[in-house]
């Protein structure tokens, strides 16, 4: 028994400082990066951050326009590519509407944040801090719904474990003991 206790713990503890990481291909690594098998996670971006960065690029006096290409150069990816798409359009004349075809989710949601700046001419902050708020707030509210439904998900997979444990660990022993002793006392 403790043999199988030395080895197993010793696989344990060795056996993920042995494992290798998969490699990564050459197609996956960003061009110029001398860092070999890194690249950029392909992570989609929060839309809550992809709006108070854009609010960031407007409040330090850059135009939508310009401010879609700063962020979207920064970002990279599909948002990132919409978002510097959308800003080019727009500079070169483009409506709304076409320069930002095919946006994905998070650079829909600038798109939808910024439609009446860039239509009536309002103030685009408080708009897209409003949209990132709101999006936040949101998160929060599906994180604690899962975390309510989460207990409930639980009751049966630990009923399942616990019940058996006890029975054996709690109510065995005493069965037993009990029984010990109505055989010890019978004639």
């Amino acid at each position: 028994m403790t043999l199988l206790t030395l080895v197993l713990g010793t696989a344990l503890v060795v056996g993920p400082w042995t494992l290798r990481r998969p490699a990564v291909p050459a197609a996956a690594r960003r061009p110029g990066d001398g860092r070999a098998g890194r690249h950029a996670p392909a992570v989609p971006l929060d839309a809550a951050l992809l709006l108070d960065l854009v609010d960031a690029a407007i409040g330090a006096g850059a135009s939508v326009p310009r401010s879609l290409e700063a962020v979207g150069a920064a970002v990279g990816g599909a948002d990132g590519t919409a978002l510097a798409t959308a800003g080019t359009a727009l500079v070169l004349g483009a409506s709304w509407p076409a320069a930002w075809a095919d946006a994905p989710v998070a650079a829909g949601q600038v798109r939808d944040a910024l439609e009446a700046a860039w239509s009536s001419g309002a103030a685009p902050g408080p708009a897209l801090r409003s949209r990132a708020v709101r999006l936040r707030r949101e998160r929060r509210r599906r994180a604690r719904a899962a975390g309510g439904s989460l207990g409930v998900h639980l009751v049966l997979p630990l009923g399942l474990c616990f019940l058996p444990a006890f029975v054996l660990l709690g109510l065995a022993p005493l069965v037993l003991g009990l029984a010990g002793d109505l055989v010890g006392t019978l004639p």
